[in-house]
């Protein structure tokens, strides 16, 4: 494998092959800083360049899009508390905190450093682990995905910050704004009333509104956040040796989780960060700190993430499926070149397959290298007076959502729900287990349906297979742990309370 990853390396330094391999990630984290592009935008308008680029140079340049947004879509999150990328909208969570607390400098610093390390694990990965996983996740079939986003699903309660029935009760509105549009299986309107929603609500708009636009009318309504400016502090930008002793093992797991799920077709680098989240949450030994700028809900999402960006090309490449759809666009850019991904994509074209994975090496250094002195740019933005950026934001999101599928629906719906974003924040009802909801509730229903179909509506085939009788396992103790941690922490509470009133009548 070494003498493999160095002939890869020869390719990718050679100047023409690096320029093509720099002008990606710096498009990328730029794309990624703009929120609701996307990478799936910038390669769908590159797409024509690479007929006049060879297959090795068409498929670095794309594929440094598509890391590279991951580095940049944590930027907005942390500052404006608007997701770049639907994989960011986790970092939303802790590193916006962080940014009001007046650390916006350390956070985008432990963010750049995480996704540097992620991203580094993800390639020892794939250089190392290939073939092997690609082997493995043919393993996966309907029944499998079905309970893999089930115990996602589960997870999703781990995320909020308050009440995990509010979690799961959120989540369940997430599957529901999942359902609407065509079905896919039959073609007809689920919950349309209209040919705008044909397609379904994009989860640009979603992310979005929930996130992004909610932010923005709780701030317009504080007459506090109306006058002041976030307080900036450039001395504590860099974190201290107990800080990255701390970081080491969230990140470690981040990345470990993160590259499981990128080398799983379907899943990648959105699923990752919220399970990331969710499983960091439920080792720590604080808990209550996060959703209040807790650095390990930062770092392991990030590390997650950015690893299994590296990782979702081992499908796509040795098997040609592809795990979502910049990975689809990607195919189509080896097919234009004459070149059919697949098992024998190794063997037929080794330096295209290392070149590729080389260049995740060298990109991921040449993003760090870009990241760190930028670090004092992105801050001195928030010198800038909150109130006076609301126009500008606002303008960003509906130029960002519109460009996503050129409809005007898609702006209505994100003033909607950036509305509903705030009522729900105002209640204590957390926004990211309603996007969690939406991005695994159609998995869960079109691999459920194909269950069905594929074994005669038979429910044992779920706990008779190997991997599903795992994670079915998996679902089991995870939520009877939840119920029995609150009914602990509720038994607890009870008997403070009681032990309260008991003292108020001596």
């Amino acid at each position: 494998m070494i003498d493999q990853f160095l002939l890869g390396l020869s390719v990718v330094l050679q100047p023409e092959v690096l320029m093509y391999a720099f002008f990606g990630v710096f498009l990328g984290q730029v794309i990624g800083v703009l929120p609701g592009v996307g990478a799936i935008t910038a390669i769908s308008l590159l797409l024509p360049v690479t007929f006049y680029l060879d297959p090795t140079s068409s498929v670095i340049l794309l594929a440094g899009i598509y890391y590279g947004s991951q580095y940049g879509g944590a930027i907005a999150s942390i500052l404006l508390n608007l997701p770049g990328t639907p994989s960011s909208v986790v970092t939303c969570l802790e590193g916006y905190p962080l940014a009001r607390s007046g650390r916006a400098g350390f956070a985008l610093l432990i963010t750049a450093l995480s996704s540097f390390v992620g991203s580094m694990i993800g390639v020892v990965v794939v250089v190392l682990a290939a073939i092997p996983m690609a082997a493995f996740a043919l393993n996966f079939g309907a029944p499998e995905y079905t309970m893999l986003v089930a115990l996602g699903l589960v997870a999703a309660s781990l995320i909020s910050s308050g009440s995990q029935l509010r979690a799961f009760s959120m989540a369940l509105v997430g599957i529901a704004l999942g359902m609407v549009g065509s079905d896919a299986s039959t073609g007809q309107y689920r919950f349309v009333a209209t040919d705008a929603l044909a397609d379904g609500i994009s989860l640009v708009s979603l992310a979005m509104g929930l996130f992004g636009l909610s932010e923005i009318i709780r701030n317009a309504a504080n007459s506090e956040a109306r006058k002041s400016k976030i307080q900036l502090s450039f001395k504590d930008i860099f974190p201290s040796k107990a800080e990255l002793r701390s970081l080491v093992a969230p990140v470690g797991r981040g990345a470990t989780i993160g590259s499981f799920f990128g080398a799983l077709p379907g899943t990648g680098a959105a699923i990752a960060s919220f399970m990331s989240y969710a499983f960091e949450r439920r080792v720590s030994r604080t808990p209550e700190k996060f959703g209040k700028g807790h650095l390990p809900g930062l770092c392991a999402p990030e590390a997650s993430n950015n690893a299994a960006a590296q990782t979702s090309f081992i499908p796509t490449l040795t098997l040609g499926v592809p795990g979502d759809a910049v990975m689809a666009l990607i195919i189509g850019a080896l097919i234009l070149n004459g070149i059919i991904p697949g098992p024998r994509l190794i063997v037929d074209e080794p330096e295209l397959f290392w070149g590729v994975i080389a260049s995740f090496f060298v990109g991921n250094i040449i993003l760090l290298i870009i990241n760190i002195p930028l670090i004092g740019i992105w801050v001195r933005l928030l010198s800038i007076p909150y109130y006076r950026l609301y126009p500008a934001i606002v303008l960003l999101i509906c130029v960002g959502v519109y460009s996503h599928r050129s409809s005007v629906t898609d702006v209505v719906l994100t003033l909607v729900f950036g509305l509903i974003g705030y009522i729900m924040k105002r209640y204590r009802f957390e926004p990211a287990p309603v996007l969690l909801g939406f991005v695994l509730g159609p998995m869960l229903e079109e691999n459920f349906r194909r269950t069905m179909l594929l074994y005669g509506g038979d429910f044992s085939v779920f706990v008779t297979r190997p991997i599903s009788a795992v994670l079915v396992g998996c679902g089991a103790l995870l939520l009877g742990f939840t119920l029995l941690s609150a009914f602990i922490s509720h038994r607890r509470a009870l008997k403070a309370k009681h032990q309260q009133g008991g003292s108020y009548s001596v």
